[in-house]
C-alpha cells in the first residue's frame, strides 16, 4: 500500500479545533486553573487545590492527545520526549497563569500570553533551552488551533446590533494604516515578507493578523516570531498609558473606547484598558476590536491572492484558483466556518453555555504557543534582527496608527460625521 501523504499543518489545526469544539458541545468542559491571590500566604492553597490540580491534569492530557493526533496526521515521529517536553511547556504557562492571578497584576489586565512569552525568553536566554523540550515546540500548530477557536467568539448578530460605525472606522483605519506601514517598511529596506506581516499586525489585529498573513504568504517562522514579540511588547505601554491620555484629553467615552479598540493589538489588553475608562468606553472598545477581527478572513484572502499573482516566476502562466486555494491559510477558513456556525446554527443559549470552556481552551493553546516563541527566541534578537529596522518600522507605524485611529474615532463616534450617538 502506498504511504499516506501527511496532512498540512493548517488542516491539522482545523481538525484539532473542530474536535475540541465538538467535545465541549458534547459536555466535556476543560477549564484553566484559577489562581486568584493577593499575598503569598494565599498562594499555597490555590496551588494545591484539588480543583486546580484536576483542571491542569485535564488540560495536559487534552494537549498531549492533540499533539499525538497532530504527529500521526503529520507523519512525524513520536517519542517519549513529546510528553516530557509538553509537561515543561505546560508548567511555564501555568506559572504565567499564577503571575496573572496576583491581584496587582490582575488589575493591570496583563494577559497570560505575555508572561508565557517572557518566561520562555528568560529560560532561552539565561539557562538555555533543554533538548528534551524541542519535540513539543509546536508554535504554529498551537497558534493556528487557537485562532480557529477564536472564531467562536465572532458572533455576527452582535456586530449588526452594535451598528456599522465600528466596521466603518475599522475599514478606513485598516486600509490607511496598512498602506502606510507597507510603504514605511520599504523605506526601511525590509523584505516583502516582513513588510506584509508587520503591515497586517499593526493595522488589523496584531498577532492573529500576523499569523494569518504568514500562512497566506508561506512566511519565515523566525520573522513571524519576531513580529509577534514586537506586538506583545509594544502593547504593554499602550495598554497602560492610553487610558490616562484619554482622560487627560477629556475624550467622550465612545471616542476613547473606539480609539483603544482600534489601536491596541491584543483583545485582553483592549478589555483591560477599556475597563479603566468605564462600561461605556469598554463597550465601544470591544465593538471596534471585534470589527477588526471580522476583517481577518477577508484580509487573509486578499493577501493570498495578491501574493500568488505578484510572486509568480518570470514567464510562468498566471496562477489559477487552484494556486490561490493552495496558498490560502486553511486555519482562517476554519475560523470563518466556526464563526458562521456559532452565529447562525447554534442557539444563543448553547453558545453562552459553552463559550467559557472554549475560551479557556483557546487561552491554553495561546499560552503554550507564546511560551514556545519565547523558548525559541533570543531576547537580544528582537532589537538586533536586521539592525533593529523591523522594530523601528513597527514602532513608527504604531504611532501613525494611534494618530489616525484617534482622528477617525472623533469623526465617526465623536459626532462630527454622524451627530451624537
Amino acid at each position: 500500500m502506498p504511504k499516506q501523504k501527511p496532512l498540512h499543518e493548517d488542516w491539522i489545526a482545523v481538525i484539532l479545533a473542530f474536535a475540541g469544539i465538538l467535545l465541549i458541545l458534547l459536555g466535556l468542559r476543560p477549564a484553566m486553573p484559577k489562581f486568584d491571590w493577593n499575598h503569598v500566604s494565599e498562594l499555597g492553597e490555590k496551588l494545591t487545590s484539588t480543583a486546580n490540580l484536576g483542571r491542569m491534569g485535564v488540560l495536559y492530557l487534552w494537549m498531549l492527545g492533540s499533539l499525538l493526533i497532530a504527529f500521526v496526521l503529520g507523519g512525524k515521529k513520536i517519542t517519549a520526549q513529546l510528553a516530557t517536553g509538553l509537561l515543561a511547556i505546560m508548567l511555564i504557562s501555568m506559572f504565567a497563569q499564577v503571575i496573572t492571578g496576583q491581584a496587582g497584576v490582575k488589575d493591570l489586565g496583563i494577559e497570560i500570553v505575555l508572561f508565557s512569552l517572557l518566561l520562555g525568553l528568560f529560560i532561552s536566554n539565561v539557562t538555555g533551552l533543554p533538548g528534551f523540550i524541542k519535540p513539543a515546540l509546536q508554535t504554529e500548530l498551537f497558534i493556528k488551533t487557537g485562532l480557529v477557536l477564536l472564531g467562536t467568539g465572532i458572533i455576527f448578530q452582535e456586530l449588526v446590533k452594535g451598528g456599522g460605525l465600528g466596521v466603518l472606522q475599522s475599514v478606513v483605519v485598516v486600509f490607511t494604516v496598512w498602506y502606510f506601514t507597507f510603504w514605511l517598511c520599504k523605506k526601511f529596506r525590509l523584505d516583502d515578507e516582513f513588510r506584509m506581516m508587520i503591515s497586517s499586525a499593526v493595522s488589523i489585529c496584531g498577532v492573529s493578523a500576523a499569523i494569518a498573513t504568514s500562512g497566506a504568504i508561506e512566511g519565515d517562522n523566525k520573522k513571524l516570531s519576531h513580529v509577534i514579540s514586537l506586538v506583545l511588547i509594544v502593547a504593554i505601554p499602550m495598554m497602560i498609558f492610553m487610558p490616562y491620555v484619554a482622560r487627560w484629553m477629556n475624550m467622550p467615552p465612545e471616542v476613547a473606547g473606539a480609539w483603544l479598540g482600534g489601536t491596541i493589538d491584543t483583545s485582553g489588553a483592549v478589555v483591560a484598558a477599556g475597563t479603566l475608562l468605564g462600561e461605556e468606553a469598554l463597550k465601544y472598545a470591544t465593538l471596534v476590536k471585534f470589527s477588526q477581527n471580522v476583517l481577518l478572513g477577508i484580509a487573509a484572502f486578499l493577501i493570498s491572492v495578491w501574493w500568488t499573482y505578484s510572486k509568480k516566476e518570470g514567464n510562468q502562466a498566471k496562477p489559477g484558483l487552484g494556486t490561490i486555494w493552495e496558498r490560502f491559510p486553511k486555519f482562517v477558513l476554519g475560523f470563518i466556518v466556526v464563526s458562521l456556525v456559532f452565529s447562525f446554527l447554534l442557539t444563543p443559549g448553547l453558545v453562552k453555555e459553552v463559550k467559557g470552556s472554549i475560551k479557556d481552551l483557546q487561552t491554553c493553546y495561546f499560552a503554550l504557543a507564546f511560551a514556545c516563541i519565547g523558548l525559541e527566541t533570543k531576547f537580544t534578537d528582537i532589537f538586533r534582527m536586521e539592525n533593529g529596522r523591523p522594530a523601528m518600522a513597527f514602532i513608527i507605524a504604531q504611532v501613525f496608527n494611534i494618530l489616525i485611529t484617534l482622528a477617525m474615532a472623533y469623526l465617526v463616534f465623536g459626532g462630527i460625521l454622524f451627530g451624537k450617538l
